[in-house]
């Protein structure tokens, strides 16, 4: 009944928290819940790092059990931290030295195998047992034996795996080792009974059948194959052990009054440290005493080491230059700007790309299909009437060919490579699937304040009838007591130029302006109404502020009680590198649109001094997000922002990109994170996922080609018609060297230039569906008449946009126009309907 829904509602919402199947049933007003326990409940989802050799698993299954079921699949697991030798990077390579100690041992072994196989027979090296074949043939076994036991990872691994239906590239390895070894063990005992007859024309014979050599040299090429890639897996790391290195282990802060060396780690929000020349600074601060150089290129890739001076803030792991600084400390530990680094570049690695589901689901049934290859090739040879040793070899060979490693390498090492080359030019890809899609950028919308722009005014120029010195010394005495960011930006542009002199009797004349006596002559700034009760405005101050206004800057008038100084205009400015970003965009075929909740005016001006597409003014939070939305069905679309206002939108968007010096729920919105705070980095971002996603892409081929190359070759396809073969020995060795080539192909990244527009490409737009639909609707323009404001601008923006075929309404009241983006077809008395409600006047629809 409506009485018992809430609080089945309640006990539903409880027991769906709880680890165990819950039943229940009702009597009159009493709900009976059995619980039936299940155990702890499995896994919910698990992120496998290949190359940090991690694995991050999310559910409440114990930990006990994961490590049961990574032990069940043939690998080993601890809890992170856990294992005695665990290194506190967590990116130490340790398989390197193990796989060449097992490498070199192989080695030593084989040699002595391939004396005892081939030296004799083909060299006619002396051996120490004659003409004794079965002596011979026991020693070639012992020595594989010793092999196998060295390599015996490959059997425990690989036999597990096939165990519990999931069988690897240790799978295949150890078949094919396996086999040849069973086959000679076979032999042996064929050779010890043709002796034992005194028939040694068969027993010498039946040596040629012996593949003990295969089966060492399969094993110790492997590991060899191995130990190159576990090399080349560790230099893919390379990026983030030297950001690591650069953290110091100590720090020296102040403690009672005195200098105290502790271990980086215990440094503690509010602390108060010391940080000499050459030293590597311990956490992130905000500089108290001191001015020095810091070499920064760690974290923003800038060669020139930045100034730093109290006030300023320094990060964790960059370096002092020149001078002795104390500094407060901000952010310790995880929390530091290079921790973030790390963690985000780790995270991107521990991520799949959409990419990598085509190899994933590839690998998934590779072993399998190749087992069953090799079974079906040893038996085509034994119908076609060859022997069961030369049957054998073409089937071992399938198997120790076949690489499905190079497959599952494939995109996790290029994302690897990538996020690194990211994060040592200040560009964080939060997931490997944001490295990805960055790259498939169709359309680049930019918030304005902040991101195009500086985010704060500075003064863009000046009009002074008389003594502009004058000017200046006024604006600053009289701003420099103020809060106003205009004001600051008077000061700002002044403080370089002249003095600011003593004041009395300062007054802020709210919504106007502000005064003071400097001297024994009071001076006056503000809005034109206000100081024109004081004096006159000249009409070429009039024509100047006019001019600055069309501009989307703002006019401040100053005077004194003898008469009228000058005006001093002040906008918020683009960044030094926005025209330059865009212009790099507009290069590789991207369309660019500002987004901004400011004044079409003032948007279009900075629009066109960026160089930007296409500009959509006056928009508030909820309509930025509706406006990403439908600019995401005409391709894929990236959104760049730095405010609270701007968070919808990132998320809205395919891909949302932060600036670094914007607010954290901006960042935390975001899928990509610009540290340097650089609009330039945009299309940086966007070449280097390009150039990720084309080393993706020829990974993917190698691996792909190499198998449908190599597979039947070894399988003996090519026998028939060009007398091609192919030895288990050489598949072993090709098998190798494949994963290497992927890795080492990943890390030619390193190389990439990511800000050189040099290889850029336009692309190719995609078409929509809907696209002959959209492109069919006319454009709206409506003339207004009764908007006087702001205010009235958002009454008439908010009706019209209540209507159901209104996508968007940018409306100007300066303009006295409404230009509306449609969803379907209008309707002309709808709109005027939904306008003169309001009391405003339409003049004109124009469709």
């Amino acid at each position: 009944s409506a009485r018992m829904r809430p609080l089945v509602m309640e006990a539903y919402a409880f027991f769906t928290k709880v680890p165990s199947k819950v039943l229940c049933s009702f009597s009159k007003k009493v709900i009976f819940v059995s619980v039936v326990s299940t155990g702890s409940v499995s896994a919910q989802s698990c992120s496998v790092n290949l190359l940090t050799n991690s694995m991050g698993v999310s559910g409440s299954a114990a930990d006990s059990e994961i490590i049961k079921a990574v032990e069940d699949a043939g690998y080993g697991a601890s809890v992170k931290g856990a294992a005695p030798a665990a290194k506190k990077d967590g990116l130490e390579d340790t398989e390197t030295p193990k796989l060449k100690r097992r490498f070199i041992a192989s080695l030593i072994f084989l040699l002595a195998l391939m004396y005892f196989s081939m030296g004799h027979s083909m060299l006619g090296l002396p051996i120490p047992f004659g003409g004794d074949h079965t002596a011979h043939a026991l020693t070639q076994m012992l020595l594989t034996l010793i092999i196998m036991e060295i390599n015996r990872k490959f059997f425990i691994s690989g036999f597990r795996g096939a165990v519990h239906r999931a069988p690897n590239m240790d799978t295949l390895v150890a078949m094919g080792a396996g086999a040849s070894f069973l086959w000679s063990v076979f032999t042996l005992y064929g050779i010890s009974s043709a002796q034992a007859a005194g028939n040694s024309d068969r027993a010498m014979e039946l040596m040629h059948e012996l593949y003990f050599e295969s089966a060492g040299m399969i094993l110790t090429l492997i590991t060899l194959g191995k130990t190159l890639e576990a090399y080349s897996k560790g230099r893919t790391t390379d990026a983030l052990k030297g950001l690591m290195k650069l953290a110091p282990d100590t720090a020296v802060v102040i403690r009672e009054g005195r200098e105290t060396t502790v271990p980086a780690a215990q440094v503690v929000k509010g602390d108060i440290f010391v940080v000499r020349p050459g030293e590597n600074i311990p956490a992130d601060g905000i500089v108290t005493e001191g001015e020095t150089a810091v070499n920064e290129a760690a974290l923003t890739g800038e060669s020139i080491p930045a100034d730093k001076k109290p006030g300023d803030r320094v990060s964790a792991a960059t370096t002092n230059i020149s001078g002795y600084i104390r500094c407060e400390a901000v952010s310790v530990g995880e929390d530091t700007a290079i921790a973030k680094i790390i963690r985000s570049v780790s995270d991107s690695a521990a991520t799949k790309a959409p990419i990598a589901r085509t190899a994933d689901k590839v690998s998934g049934i590779f072993v399998p299909t190749v087992i069953g290859i090799a079974l079906i090739t040893f038996a085509v040879w034994l119908i076609a009437g060859q022997t069961v040793g030369f049957a054998l070899a073409r089937g071992v060979s399938v198997l120790v060919i076949s690489c499905p490693c190079a497959l599952g390498l494939a995109t996790p090492v290029a994302i690897m490579v990538g996020s690194g080359v990211g994060a040592k030019n200040g560009i964080l890809y939060k997931t490997a699937a944001a490295l990805e899609q960055t790259g498939r950028t169709e359309n680049a919308v930019f918030d304005k304040t902040g991101t195009v722009t500086k985010g704060e005014p500075s003064v863009t120029d000046i009009f002074c009838p008389r003594d502009e010195k004058e000017l200046i010394t006024a604006a600053y005495s009289l701003e420099t007591k103020s809060e106003h960011p205009l004001s600051r930006a008077v000061c700002e542009y002044a403080r370089d130029r002249t003095a600011a002199l003593d004041t009395e009797s300062f007054r802020v004349h709210a919504g106007n302006g502000i005064s003071a006596v400097i001297g024994s002559v009071r001076y006056y700034g503000g809005k034109r109404d206000f100081i024109e009760s004081f004096c006159g405005i000249p009409e070429e101050a009039a024509a100047f502020a006019g001019k600055v206004s069309d501009r989307g800057e703002t006019p401040l008038y100053f005077c004194s009680e003898k008469g009228f100084l000058g005006v001093i205009a002040a906008a918020d400015t683009i960044k030094e590198d926005s025209a330059r970003a865009i212009s790099e965009l507009k290069g590789m075929g991207i369309r660019s649109v500002m987004l901004t909740g400011d004044n079409r005016r003032t948007a279009v001006h900075i629009a066109e001094l960026a160089g930007i597409d296409e500009v959509i003014a006056g928009v508030m939070p909820d309509e930025k997000e509706r406006t990403i939305r439908r600019l995401c069905t005409q391709g894929m679309t990236v959104m760049t922002g730095d405010g609270i206002n701007d968070a919808p939108a990132l998320t809205a968007a395919d891909i949302g990109i932060a600036i670094g010096a914007g607010t954290d729920i901006a960042i935390d919105s975001a899928d990509v994170v610009l540290m340097n705070s650089r609009l330039s980095d945009v299309p940086a971002a966007i070449r280097l996922s390009r150039a990720v996603l084309r080393n993706i892409h020829q990974n993917l081929f190698w691996a792909f080609f190499y198998n449908v190359i190599g597979i039947p070759l070894a399988a003996g396809v090519w026998i028939p018609v060009f007398g091609l073969t192919l030895d288990p020995m050489f598949g072993a060795a090709a098998m190798s060297l494949s994963s290497f080539c992927v890795v080492t192909n990943a890390l030619r990244l390193n190389f990439t230039d990511i800000h050189s527009t040099k290889h850029d490409r336009r692309i190719k737009h995609r078409k929509k569906t809907d696209e002959k639909k959209n492109a069919a609707l006319p454009s709206v323009t409506m003339e207004i008449e009764g908007m006087m404001c702001g205010h009235c601008e958002a009454t008439v923006k908010k009706a019209l946009e209540a209507l159901p075929f209104v996508e968007l309404a940018e409306v100007s009241h300066e303009n006295g126009t409404a230009v509306l983006t449609l969803i379907s077809e209008p309707d002309r008395e709808m709109l005027k309907k939904a306008v003169e409600d309001k009391d405003y006047t339409v003049k004109e629809i124009k469709l």
